[in-house]
C-alpha cells in the first residue's frame, strides 16, 4: 500500500475509535435502584446520587455566586451605557466631519485655502 493509503486507513480507524468513545460517553447510564432504608448492610449502601456539601460551604458558595451575579449585572449596565455614549460621540464626530468638508468646499469655491482636516476625524468621514 502507498503512504497516503496507510494514512487514510489510520485516520479512518482513529475516527471509528473516536465515534465509539463518544457514543459510550454520551449514552445515559442506568442508576442503581435505591435501597430501601433498613434493607441490606450499612457498609454496602450507596450514598444518594448528587454532590453532598456542608451547609456552611453551600451558603458561602451561594453568596459568592449572588455577589458575582450582581457584579455582572452592574457591568452589563455599564457596558450598555458606554455603548450609547460612544455611539452618540461617533455621530457628533461624523457631523463635525461633514461640517468641515462642507466648509472646505465653500472655501475652495471662493478661491480660499481649505482648512486642514484633523487626522482624528478622518475615520469618521462618511464620504
Amino acid at each position: 500500500m502507498s503512504g497516503s493509503t496507510v494514512e487514510g486507513v489510520i485516520v479512518a480507524v482513529l475516527g471509528l475509535i473516536g465515534a465509539v468513545l463518544v457514543a459510550r460517553i454520551s449514552t445515559p447510564r442506568e442508576r442503581p435502584a435505591p435501597v430501601a432504608p433498613g434493607v441490606g448492610d450499612s457498609a454496602g449502601e450507596l450514598p444518594p446520587p448528587g454532590l453532598q456539601v456542608s451547609p456552611e460551604i453551600w451558603d458561602y458558595v451561594s453568596s459568592r455566586f449572588a455577589t458575582l451575579e450582581e457584579k455582572v449585572d452592574n457591568l452589563t449596565v455599564l457596558v450598555e451605557t458606554k455603548k450609547a455614549e460612544v455611539s452618540a460621540l461617533e455621530r457628533l464626530l461624523q457631523q463635525a466631519m461633514r461640517i468641515i468638508r462642507r466648509t472646505n468646499r465653500r472655501l475652495v469655491a471662493v478661491h480660499e485655502a481649505p482648512e486642514e482636516i484633523p487626522r482624528e476625524l478622518i475615520p469618521y468621514s462618511i464620504e
